[in-house]
């Protein structure tokens, strides 16, 4: 029997699924082999949001080498980890690890030079980096970080038995994430449902959001369609101010959403500005060593 969760159930217009998207094997870093959803051949930006990646594996040789000293500038990298543990270093002097069910949420900023390498030899190494874009006014702002352990993560249990561990935003229940004063107002939920329960949220209108499929098959149901999602699938969702959705068996899914800044997107590499001429300043910026500093 499926909608366990009657509760509190929100109105208006119901986000169908506008686009599947598949993802592009390829590798990054010294090596490192991942999955490519955003900045793909398939998507190559959903506004706010930049790049999305997924790594899972438990060979070394795929993520051994890690990602070595690389910069940035003018936008949010967000790295989330459901297995392993990631050393984060930077030419700032901070250094700390990402450890399994841990998050790391770092505004670059006017730039920063930082390295991400496993803090594993063995075992499975399974996570997402997402690219978060700054608007204009902030792409110059001091870079910072937000750290949170797992334990300081917090986790709504509804109902029915769904939890939400909430990373950013604001759950239907009042549950407010560890990440917070970021630009794009975003949403980034962990979200795990038992077999036949229906999940229903609040996503604010205007917002782009997406839903990634990390157990499936999830059934995403719009005003007029349900679409299935397979698992390791990432489905981007029309306009509207609520997601409701369901699963025949335990399903484990990533809500994402942000507010976009339709703002000109000028990228190259390691750095996204707002014109030619600001990613030329980047190079030169970088080339001097004139990249800002870190608070947390």
């Amino acid at each position: 029997m499926l909608d366990k969760v009657t509760r509190d159930i929100p109105s208006g217009l119901a986000r169908g699924v506008k686009q599947v998207i598949k993802g592009a094997e390829t590798s990054d870093g010294a090596g490192v082999n991942l999955t490519r959803y955003i900045a793909s051949p398939e998507l190559d930006m959903f506004d706010p949001f930049l790049l999305l990646d997924a790594f899972r594996s438990d060979n070394p040789d795929d993520y051994i080498a890690g990602f070595p000293p690389h910069p940035h500038r003018g936008f949010e990298t967000v790295t989330y980890l459901l297995e392993g543990n990631m050393r984060h270093k930077d030419s700032a002097g901070h250094e700390g690890l990402i450890r399994s069910g841990g998050v790391q949420w770092m505004t670059a900023g006017s730039g920063i030079e930082h390295s991400e390498m496993p803090e594993q030899e063995q075992g499975l190494l399974y996570g997402f980096q997402l690219w978060v874009n700054l608007p204009a006014s902030q792409k110059m702002a001091t870079p910072r970080y937000q750290e949170f352990e797992p334990v300081e993560i917090p986790i709504e249990k509804r109902l029915g038995g769904v939890d939400i561990k909430v990373i950013a935003g604001m759950t239907l229940e009042g549950t407010c994430g560890a990440v917070t004063d970021i630009a794009a107002a975003p949403i980034y939920f962990d979200v795990t449902i038992p077999a036949e329960t229906k999940f229903h949220e609040i996503i604010p209108q205007g917002h782009n959001a997406f839903v990634y499929v990390i157990e499936g098959p999830l059934y995403i149901h719009g005003e007029n369609r349900t679409t299935a999602v397979a698992s390791n699938s990432m489905a981007l969702l029309d306009n509207g101010e609520r997601l409701e959705l369901s699963s025949d068996d335990t399903a484990r899914f990533l809500l994402i959403a942000g507010r976009p800044f339709n703002e000109p997107v000028a990228r190259y590499g390691p750095f996204v500005m707002n014109s030619e001429e600001e990613i030329q300043q980047a190079f030169s910026d970088y080339r001097s060593g004139h990249f800002g500093h870190i608070k947390k």
